[in-house]
């Protein structure tokens, strides 16, 4: 319903904060990430998720895109509630959730209050097999490397995969994988060292 509201903070409270937007005071559950980016009586723009049920209207704020779209990402999985990936991505940055996916690294998911192991690897086994379809933004088909890098190694393509997920473009992660010598590295290692690189 609302991209995004843009206007000043002007209650900060737990974990949502008030945005005044044309005079309307817009209460918005955020995660600890985009909460200490904010500032009481600071101007801000937060992308929003609606969820509209019979008995409430919640909003969700985000600072950056990249952390709504994995927000929405979770919201896909069975058994995962607005809470729930509000609480996962209060514990993991968008680009750790990438990494605990592209990894099988459950226990970063169960750091998270209220998130148990078997919900953790029902996250990484779904969004895995979103990224395997291409059922991602931008990825209508697996990720292919340029000519230039069709000997890279298979790391290589499944931390591209995995970059997908934050929402960067084929454009992007192929400039950015050309400037890395990824042989002999993990997938981890290629993509820490990508989101230090141009893409962060």
């Amino acid at each position: 319903m609302f991209y995004y509201l843009e206007g000043n903070i002007t209650v900060i409270d737990g974990s949502s904060a008030v945005l005044d937007a044309g005079g309307v005071g817009f209460l918005c559950h955020v995660t600890s990430n985009t909460l200490s980016r904010l500032e009481s009586g600071k101007r801000a723009k937060l992308f929003t998720y609606c969820n509209i049920k019979e008995d409430a209207f919640d909003i969700y704020g985000f600072y950056d895109i990249r952390e709504k779209r994995c927000f929405e990402l979770l919201l896909s999985v069975s058994g995962v509630g607005p809470k729930g990936a509000l609480s996962i991505l209060s514990s993991v940055t968008p680009e750790n959730l990438a990494l605990a996916i592209a990894t099988e690294n459950d226990k970063a998911l169960t750091a998270a209050p209220g998130i148990g192991k078997r919900i953790a690897q029902r996250i990484i086994l779904e969004l895995k097999d979103k990224l395997a379809a291409g059922d991602i933004a931008d990825a209508s088909a697996p990720f292919e490397l340029p000519a230039a890098q069709n000997d890279l190694s298979a790391a290589a393509g499944e931390a591209a995969e995995a970059l997908l997920v934050l929402g960067y473009s084929r454009q992007e992660i192929s400039a950015a994988m050309r400037k890395l010598s990824t042989e002999g590295m993990t997938v981890e290692e290629i993509i820490r060292e990508v989101l230090k690189s141009s893409l962060k």
